[in-house]
């Protein structure tokens, strides 16, 4: 990677609360997922497997390269310019991890640290890569880490390699686990855009994750605006059972379809909530009772969700009537012959 270029200067955002770009969604599936029965079960005994913070420390310090102002310094410079950009003092850990498959996180109890996969250096450039700092840090401005640490650890977890009760006790928990990480990922992919400031690096960010790679092939052949047709597209295709199978096809998922991702975020821009974020109007760390309290999150997301369900009741009983339309004239047909 060549060094890092002069860009135009950055919004700064001072004392900037987490919920200010949260989604409403991401809070309200988190609450709904502390009141799963067994939820504080499952946190005190993956914690304890593990160690407890310093276990879950130890296993980067002892495997990974952990970024600094000489290891890895132009991404540590990124790193350092995305919490000065969201005014966050305490700079997190940050540990390169040697792994081939395109992923970050961030994780620990207390005092979270974040994770790049070595792949994400290789596929991403300064601007994508300042997008990706960014959208970990919302994690852990937003106290995503701890349970981001335990969706992990469940996600290595069989449940066909479980006794049969243990089994059945953990997939509500899993399930639950799976939607709010999901919904957290619409949070974070808000920060990350703040971060940088610019929804092209944002949505190239997302294409590349999707289909992204090395080499001459790829150079200069990946469309952002290619990718947003296909992204308005898979969120207009509800033909037949086309609704059933993206449910089915999500539900194992701890992240948003990669096209679901750029356009929630496009929808975002467009909903004027990024832009009065870049006019200083936002909330402020220590006002989020007062100014964005959780019954306001969680109508907000009644509303989200009442609409998703509506979409999907329409979705299915248009596919029903299709079906239904379809059988008929076969029987038609074939009562001709």
């Amino acid at each position: 990677m060549s060094s890092i270029p002069m860009t135009r200067p950055r919004r700064t955002f001072p004392d900037i609360a987490a919920v200010a770009w949260e989604h409403p969604a991401d809070r309200a599936a988190l609450q709904a997922l502390r009141a799963v029965p067994g939820f504080d079960d499952v946190v005190r005994k993956v914690i304890a497997l593990l160690g407890g913070e310093r276990g879950i420390r130890l296993l980067f310090q002892g495997n990974a390269v952990r970024v600094g102002p000489t290891q890895f310094p132009r991404i540590w410079t990124l790193h350092v310019e995305v919490c000065t950009t969201f005014d966050w003092a305490q700079i997190p850990e940050l540990y390169i991890t040697q792994t081939p498959i395109f992923n970050a996180g961030a994780y620990g109890v207390d005092d979270p640290f974040i994770v790049l996969n070595s792949a994400a250096l290789e596929l991403l450039d300064d601007d994508e890569l300042r997008v990706l700092l960014a959208h970990e840090l919302g994690h852990v401005m937003s106290g995503h880490a701890l349970y981001t640490t335990i969706a992990a650890v469940l996600a290595l977890i069989s449940l066909g390699a479980l006794p049969l009760l243990a089994g059945i006790v953990l997939l509500p928990v899993r399930l639950a686990f799976l939607e709010w990480s999901r919904k957290s990922e619409l949070s974070s992919d808000r920060a990350g855009l703040l971060g940088h400031q610019d929804i092209v690096v944002a949505q190239r960010l997302d294409m590349k994750m999707a289909g992204g790679g090395r080499g001459a092939m790829f150079e200069g052949t990946m469309n952002v605006d290619a990718f947003m047709a296909q992204a308005h597209e898979y969120a207009a295709t509800n033909e037949g059972l086309d609704t059933v199978y993206k449910i089915i096809n999500t539900l194992a998922l701890s992240h948003p379809m990669h096209t679901v991702r750029a356009a929630e975020l496009q929808r975002w821009v467009a909903g004027g909530d990024y832009d009065r974020i870049m006019r200083g109007e936002y909330v402020r760390r220590g006002d989020e009772a007062r100014a964005r309290p959780l019954k306001d999150d969680m109508a907000a997301a009644g509303s989200y969700y009442k609409t998703e369900a509506k979409d999907l009741a329409r979705d299915m009983a248009d596919a029903a009537r299709k079906a239904a339309g379809a059988a008929a004239e076969a029987f038609r047909s074939a009562t001709r012959k």
